[in-house]
C-alpha cells in the first residue's frame, strides 16, 4: 500500500526577520488558520489522484486527502480538478488533512433541504427501498422516512409497487441537526381528496347523473367513489325488484351510472340510487296485468305462507299456500315449489299504492270441485276407495284429488258405530251414495247405510203392541237390558219389566247371550225405539189390553225405549263420538 509521503516542515528562524516582518507572518498565519475549520466545508485543487486516495490542495500549510472510496469512479478524476470537500480532522498522526467528498455532498444537500424545505411543504421525491415500519424515499439526495400509515389514506396491500417511483409528499418533521425527515404521502391525498369533495360538493345536485366506481360492497349496499367523496348506494335503491345482495348486481371496481338521490351538505354525504335511471314498473302495472290475466314467471323467494313470483323485473307478486292447489292441502310453499321455477301464474288481486299483487296457480287448471258438482248428483251410487281415516268418518277417494267423507252415523241404520276402522279397512272398494255436494266448500257427503234398506222403515208392520217376540240379551245397562229381536232391530226392556218381583240389578236377573220372550209395549219408528216387557209375556191378553196403558206410563221418559243414540252410550258407558266434519275441512290421517 502506498502511503503518502508529508510535505517536509521548514524551519525558520525568526531571528533572521525583522520585528515588523514577524508580526505581518504571525498575522498572515493566524488568519490561515481562522478560515479552516472542523467540519467546515472547504474548496480544494486535485493535486495528485492514486489507486486508493486523492491528494488536494485547500491552501493548507499541508495537503489533505480524500479516499478513492468516495468516488463514483476514481479513474475519471484527473490533477487540477476543483473539488468541494468536507474537513474532517486538521492534522492527523502522519501530519496530513484528513477531508471527506461524500459528506461534503451530504452537507450541501442538507443546508439545500433546510433552505428550501419546510415542514408542511410539498416536497418529491423517488422511493428507493423498503425498511421496517416504511419507506425510505430518496429526496434530492437525501434520505427521507415514510411512515406505512402515511402511505395512503387506506391501508395498501402492496407497497412493494411504489418502489423506484417518484412521488409527491408533505413534510411532516424536520430536524436538519439530527438530519431526519419524516414524510407523509397520505397527508397530501387528504388534501387533495378534500379539495376534489369540495368541489363535488359544490357541483352536484339532486336527480343529476354521475359516473362513479364500486369501492366497496356490504350487506346493506355499495360504497361509490365519485372521484372527490364516496356516495351510498343502498341496496333498496339498486333494482325495482328483488336484490338479496348488492354482489349480485355489483362487483368491486365495476364503472357505475347513478343518480344523486339525497345530498347531506352538513355531513357530507350522499346518497345514490340505480334503479332510479328507469321507469317503476309499478307506474303503469294496471293495465299490463289486469286481474285474471295469465302470465309465466319465476320463483325468487319461498317463504312458510307461500312463494314469491317475479312476472318482470321489479315486479313481484304473491301465491298464498292456498291458492297452489285445487285439491292437495299444501303446508308449505317448499313442499311443491323451489326457487328458479318457472310457473304460470292467474292475476288475482292486485294494489297498486301498495305494491302488491296476488297470483294464483291452481287458477291456470279447472276447478275439479267445479266439475265435481256437475259430475255428481245426490242421490247418484258411486264407488270409491277409502283413503283414510279420522275419529269422526271415513274418506273415499272418488276422482284425483275429490274426496267424500261418510259419517259414522251413516255407517249403518241399527248399529252405533264408534270409529270407521269397525266397519271399513284403509284401501276397502266401498259403494256409496251421494247425500250432498258442496263445491263451494270442496265437500261431498256420502251414505254407506244408504246402499241399503232402512229396517226401521216399515217397522209398524212388522211389530205391533202387544205382540210377543223372542230375542237375545245383548247388551246389559243399569236401566234394563237390550234385546235383539231381528238382525239390527233392538228393544229395551227396563229393569220395572223384568220379573213381577222387584229387580235391584239387571245383571242378577239376566245375562249377555241369554234367549228371552218379550211383549211389545211401545213402537216408535221416528225415534227407532221398541219398548219389551218380559214380565208381560205371563199376561192374558185381555189383561194385557187393560194395563199396556199403565205399563208404558210407569216406565221413566227416556227409558222406555231403544235410543241408538242415547241409551245404548248410556248403556256401553260412551258419549256421542267424534269431532264433526266442519265444511271446507281437509281430511286428517289418523294415527
Amino acid at each position: 500500500m502506498t502511503t503518502t509521503e508529508p510535505k517536509k516542515k521548514i524551519k525558520f528562524d525568526m531571528a533572521q526577520f525583522g520585528a515588523d516582518d514577524r508580526v505581518a507572518m504571525s498575522r498572515m498565519y493566524d488568519e490561515t488558520l481562522k478560515n479552516f475549520i472542523v467540519g467546515s466545508i472547504v474548496s480544494g485543487t486535485v493535486l495528485e489522484v492514486r489507486s486508493n486516495q486523492v491528494l488536494v490542495d485547500i491552501g493548507y500549510k499541508s495537503e489533505g486527502i480524500v479516499p478513492g472510496s468516495e468516488f463514483s469512479n476514481i479513474s475519471e478524476v484527473k490533477a487540477g480538478d476543483s473539488l468541494d470537500v468536507l474537513l474532517e480532522e486538521i492534522e492527523n498522526d502522519d501530519g496530513m488533512v484528513v477531508l471527506s467528498k461524500q459528506k461534503a455532498e451530504l452537507k450541501i444537500r442538507w443546508d439545500n433541504i433546510a433552505e428550501t424545505c419546510r415542514e408542511g411543504s410539498t416536497i418529491e421525491g423517488k422511493v428507493r427501498s423498503r425498511v421496517k415500519g416504511g419507506l425510505i424515499v430518496d429526496v434530492a439526495g437525501v434520505d427521507a422516512f415514510l411512515p406505512g400509515s402515511q402511505i395512503d389514506v387506506s391501508p395498501m396491500r402492496d407497497v412493494d409497487r411504489l418502489l423506484g417511483q417518484t412521488i409527491q409528499m408533505k413534510v411532516v418533521k424536520i430536524n436538519p441537526e439530527r438530519r431526519n425527515i419524516v414524510v407523509s404521502r397520505r397527508e397530501l391525498i387528504e388534501d387533495q381528496l378534500r379539495e376534489k369533495k369540495k368541489k363535488l360538493l359544490a357541483e352536484i345536485s339532486i336527480g343529476q347523473l354521475r359516473k362513479g366506481v364500486a369501492k366497496n360492497i356490504t350487506d346493506f349496499g355499495v360504497f361509490v367513489d365519485l372521484d372527490g367523496m364516496d356516495g351510498l348506494l343502498h341496496i333498496t335503491d339498486m333494482g325495482w325488484g328483488r336484490v338479496n345482495h348488492p354482489s349480485e348486481l355489483v362487483s368491486v371496481g365495476q364503472d357505475l351510472e347513478v343518480v344523486i338521490l339525497d345530498i347531506d351538505l352538513e355531513k357530507e354525504r350522499v346518497s345514490l340510487g340505480m334503479k332510479q335511471k328507469v321507469a317503476n314498473p309499478w307506474n303503469d302495472i294496471e293495465t299490463k296485468y289486469s286481474v285474471g290475466t295469465r302470465i309465466k314467471g319465476r320463483v325468487v323467494n319461498l317463504v312458510p305462507y307461500g312463494a314469491f313470483v317475479e312476472i318482470e323485473q321489479g315486479v313481484e307478486g304473491l301465491v298464498h299456500v292456498s291458492e297452489i292447489s285445487w285439491t292437495r292441502r299444501i303446508a308449505r310453499a317448499s313442499d311443491v315449489l323451489a326457487v328458479g321455477d318457472m310457473v304460470d301464474v292467474v292475476v288475482l288481486n292486485m294494489n297498486k299504492d301498495e305494491q302488491k299483487i296476488a297470483l294464483g296457480i291452481r287458477q291456470t287448471e279447472q276447478n275439479p270441485w267445479e266439475l265435481a258438482a256437475q259430475k255428481y248428483k245426490v242421490g247418484d251410487r258411486i264407488q270409491g276407495s277409502v283413503r283414510n281415516f279420522t275419529s269422526y268418518g271415513a274418506f273415499v277417494e272418488l276422482d284425483d284429488g275429490i274426496d267424500g267423507m261418510i259419517h259414522v252415523s251413516d255407517m249403518s241404520w241399527t248399529r252405533k258405530i264408534n270409529h270407521p276402522s269397525e266397519v271399513l279397512k284403509k284401501s276397502d272398494l266401498v259403494d256409496a251414495v251421494i247425500l250432498e255436494v258442496d263445491a263451494s266448500n270442496r265437500r261431498i257427503s256420502l251414505g254407506l247405510k244408504q246402499t241399503q234398506d232402512d229396517p226401521w222403515s216399515n217397522i209398524e208392520a212388522r211389530y205391533t203392541v202387544g205382540q210377543r217376540v223372542i230375542g237375545k240379551v245383548t247388551t246389559i245397562a243399569t236401566f234394563g237390558a237390550f234385546v235383539e229381536i231381528e238382525e239390527g232391530v233392538e228393544g229395551l226392556v227396563h229393569i220395572s219389566q223384568i220379573s213381577d218381583t222387584h229387580v235391584d240389578k239387571v245383571d242378577s236377573a239376566l245375562a249377555e247371550g241369554q234367549e228371552v220372550e218379550a211383549r211389545v209395549v211401545k213402537v216408535d219408528p221416528s225415534e227407532r225405539r221398541i219398548g219389551l216387557s218380559i214380565k208381560a209375556v205371563s199376561m192374558p191378553d185381555e189383561e194385557f189390553d187393560k194395563q199396556k196403558d199403565e205399563i208404558i206410563s210407569g216406565l221413566r221418559r227416556g227409558d222406555d225405549m231403544v235410543d241408538l243414540a242415547g241409551a245404548l252410550d248410556a248403556a256401553l258407558g260412551t258419549g256421542k263420538g267424534g269431532e264433526e266434519w266442519r265444511p271446507g275441512a281437509a281430511p286428517k290421517d289418523e294415527e
